[in-house]
């Protein structure tokens, strides 16, 4: 040590070492207090070190469990299990879940809700910190009661008459006569752990924890997914789609009262006079899977959807005469419908729009939906998918929040882009009669017309895709018993169809048939999948571009035109939205070739990927250099 020669740095030097010492009592003082405190509570508290060994208890911890602290430090899994043990172990920061706490002289386990924390002296975890709310405790211990009884000394008359009508409140709310499925399953499951082991008691806690959330369909990637390390530009594709709604717009919104309208009324003439051609022969096979959707994209010069609708909706289902409109109002109808579709963009323009129509129309062909639907519920199908992504901007609705999108601040972010399609749908059609094909409705089927088509258009919503494929098995395929087996057997679900007795799961069919008909491309023949493939994929490559121009969050970074691996993202798109939807559906209505050829264009994709094409020009060399099979128009046999 240096010698210290000055008085004033001695003095200093002396008042340091004092002022120290006084901070560390005064700690150590603060530390015991507050283990007196922790020791007087009712909850129950316990400190874990970093290899899950109880260090501390407090004294209704021992008290209620029967520990004592001479036992010394020993495994948490010995005194506690459950969701709460799960996320203790899993590194969590805070949570709070129901715990089971098996008690020395007691066989039976009691459940307590229990908040938990992590604490990190370091950089790692070195504590976890459980406090467990005595609500059902036994053995002498009372549970902790309200605000009220606690301080009962008190005379404050306020507490007391709150506390009475709060009381009286919740006698009345549990007497009335409403319950919900879910509340009647909680509770079978909670009466099923009474004389349960404690293996099957942890697991129905964990099973009604995740049954008391309200997003019981929404999918999350698992950690442990093979897609993650074997294909992580899949893995980066199905979590973007899942966990960020469609895309927005606010650009180019027309009004109805558009110069598109009256231009309408001389185009009328001009349709009739193309149709005499190649487009009357082209239009004839409008009602085939393998129809030639790009060649009328030609032969209309981008404007395929008032053409084709007009053929199918006012042609094939006659819906003008279901809701008592002429021909010309559905003709005005569809060209300012499709007027508010953005031709610039690749693939979210009015030939996809014509697309998910003529998949719609194809489907309500089928005999069960041909005996299922009414002709009111097939119109408003129809109209669905002809306006499903009105006015798209080309961007994800990831997008429109990230940068701070008018819709986005609109829609609050939520399904920003379905309640735009849906909002702006019946806007233009309502302001202007020329428009209106509602316009003769009565009051009542306006309200059954409206309410179908706002459904169908946010069931395109890919957040809700497996809350609604899952909705759609569960009730239209026979269960199995639960067992192993049964899980694992490759024996088709038998189809159910009594189910179709219900109005409720007949909305689940009309949901379904619009998501197919939204992601069929991924269904057709090869050329059509192809090419809708180079579509969608240079979308996603504008937007990426755009994110990186404006300095943005980039929501799907696999989708860089460098580096993105064309044949990857469709096999997982394929994979893991693509097959399991097209099965359940093909199986409803009769329709194999869904599967068909859903399965080879994923072998045709694997064998690129194989080959070693990533980009879309290679993909475009691909087939110029092997050419593909022409479409199948051969039936199915019944093997097949």
């Amino acid at each position: 040590m240096v010698e210290t020669v000055g008085a004033t740095a001695w003095c200093a030097e002396i008042l340091q070492a004092r002022a120290t010492a006084s901070t560390a009592r005064a700690q150590i003082a603060a530390v015991a207090a507050l283990a007196a405190a922790v020791d007087r509570c009712r909850d129950l508290v316990a400190v874990t070190d970093d290899q899950q060994r109880i260090l501390l208890t407090n004294k209704s911890w021992c008290r209620v469990l029967g520990w004592r602290v001479e036992d010394g430090p020993r495994p948490l899994t010995e005194a506690a299990g459950g969701e709460a043990l799960r996320l203790a172990t899993s590194g969590a920061r805070d949570w709070e879940a129901p715990v089971t706490l098996r008690r020395r002289a007691a066989p039976d386990p009691i459940l307590l809700p229990c908040r938990g924390a992590t604490v990190a002296v370091t950089r790692s975890i070195s504590h976890v910190v459980l406090v467990c709310e005595p609500t059902n405790v036994t053995e002498g211990e009372r549970a902790r009661g309200s605000l009220h009884s606690i301080r009962r000394g008190s005379l404050d008359v306020r507490s007391v008459a709150s506390d009475g009508l709060r009381r009286t409140s919740l006698a009345k709310l549990q007497g009335l006569p409403l319950e919900a499925p879910i509340t009647k399953v909680i509770a079978l499951l909670s009466a099923a752990q009474e004389g349960a082991p404690p293996s099957t008691v942890a697991c129905i806690e964990r099973a009604v924890d995740m049954l008391r959330t309200s997003e019981l369909y929404s999918p999350q990637m698992r950690d442990d997914s093979k897609l993650r390390v074997e294909d992580p530009i899949a893995t980066d594709l199905i979590g973007a789609l899942l966990s960020q709604g469609p895309t927005n717009v606010l650009s180019s919104r027309r009004s109805s009262n558009d110069s598109t309208v009256v231009r309408s009324q001389t185009n009328r003439t001009n349709i009739k006079h193309k149709v005499s051609g190649q487009l009357r022969e082209l239009l004839d096979t409008a009602l085939s899977w393998d129809f030639e959707i790009f060649r009328l994209e030609e032969l209309t010069r981008g404007r395929p959807l008032a053409h084709l609708g007009l053929a199918l909706m006012g042609g094939r289902f006659d819906i003008c005469a279901t809701l008592e409109c002429d021909e010309r109002t559905l003709l005005h109808w569809l060209t300012v419908v499709e007027t508010n579709y953005h031709a610039v963009n690749t693939y979210h323009n009015s030939t996809h729009a014509a697309d998910v129509l003529q998949a719609v129309a194809y489907f309500l062909e089928k005999e069960r939906l041909k005996s299922v639907f009414e002709p009111l519920e097939a119109a408003a199908a129809l109209i669905s998918a002809a306006a499903h992504d009105i006015d798209h901007p080309g961007t994800s609705s990831a997008f429109l929040c990230n940068s701070r999108h008018p819709l986005a601040i609109l829609y609050n972010d939520v399904s920003v882009l379905e309640s735009h399609h849906a909002a702006l749908t019946f806007k233009l059609t309502l302001n202007d009669d020329r428009v209106n094909i509602f316009k003769n409705l009565d009051r009542d089927t306006y309200k059954t017309m409206r309410h179908n088509v706002i459904d169908m258009i946010l069931a395109t919503e890919m957040t809700k895709h497996y809350e609604h494929l899952a909705k759609f098995v569960n009730v239209f395929y026979a269960k199995t018993t639960g067992s192993k087996e049964d899980m694992h057997s490759d024996e088709p679900l038998s189809l159910d169809t009594t189910a179709l007795s219900s109005p409720e799961n007949v909305i689940l069919v009309k949901r379904m048939m619009i998501k197919c008909a939204d992601v069929s491309n991924a269904s057709r023949s090869q050329k059509f999948a192809f090419e809708w493939a180079r579509r969608i994929a240079e979308e996603y490559f504008l937007q990426t571009d755009e994110e990186k121009a404006k300095d943005l969050p980039v929501v799907m970074p696999m989708f860089d035109r460098a580096t993105c691996s064309i044949p990857r993202s469709q096999i997982g798109f394929i994979d893991y939205i693509i097959i399991d939807m097209m099965e359940a559906w093909a199986a409803f209505i009769d329709m194999p070739e869904l599967v068909n050829h859903a399965r080879n264009n994923h072998q045709r994709w694997r064998e690129l990927d194989e080959a070693g094409v990533t980009t879309i020009a290679d993909v475009l060399r691909a087939q110029r250099q092997h050419a593909l099979p022409a479409p199948s128009t051969a039936q199915p046999t019944a093997e097949e």
